[in-house]
């Protein structure tokens, strides 16, 4: 059976204040939940704003879910890493998670990578975060790395997954 809660959400490009709001949305959600610190949030921002700025359309990816006009989720992908393309600041609106944005935008970021002749997409999470592993799976991700660090004001056991294409 369906989802219920499952909305149809419009996928875009870069629109002005992006960079900010996928930050926000990133440090507040978690602090919130994971009690990460300032290290995150600066680190969201920098890498984020980074990536933008050399951002190249036949190799790299960046959508973000909109619904009824508002900011709902993001994800990106970085082509320029040697082992493959990374998905990175992949997050959903706390009050819309589980109601497909997340998979809409995973998707969208895997065929970009099909598309684009990308062999792999590998990205790093870490346990505890179970609805997007959910998503990743489906997606045909693997878990293949696991390890503890002490990272972000907190101990994680980080986690990296890939999709071979």
């Amino acid at each position: 059976m369906e989802d219920p809660r499952r909305i149809a959400v419009e996928l875009t490009g870069y629109f002005p204040g992006a960079v900010g709001k996928i930050t926000e949305l990133h440090a507040v959600y978690y602090h919130d939940h994971w009690g990460f610190d300032i290290s995150f949030e600066t680190q969201v921002g920098r890498e984020l704003s980074e990536f933008l700025s050399g951002f190249s359309p036949e190799r790299d990816g960046f959508w973000l879910a909109m619904l009824n006009g508002a900011f709902a989720g993001a994800v990106a992908i970085d082509g320029s890493q040697a082992e493959g393309a990374r998905l990175r600041w992949f997050i959903v609106r706390p009050e819309l998670q589980g109601a497909g944005v997340g998979t809409a935008l995973v998707r969208k970021a895997v065929d970009f990578c099909r598309a684009a002749g990308h062999k792999k997409v590998f990205l790093w999470t870490f346990k505890g975060l179970e609805a997007a592993r959910i998503v990743y799976e489906r997606e045909g991700f693997t878990l293949i790395e696991e390890h503890e660090v002490a990272q972000w004001g907190s101990v994680i056991e980080e986690q990296k997954f890939e999709l071979a294409l």
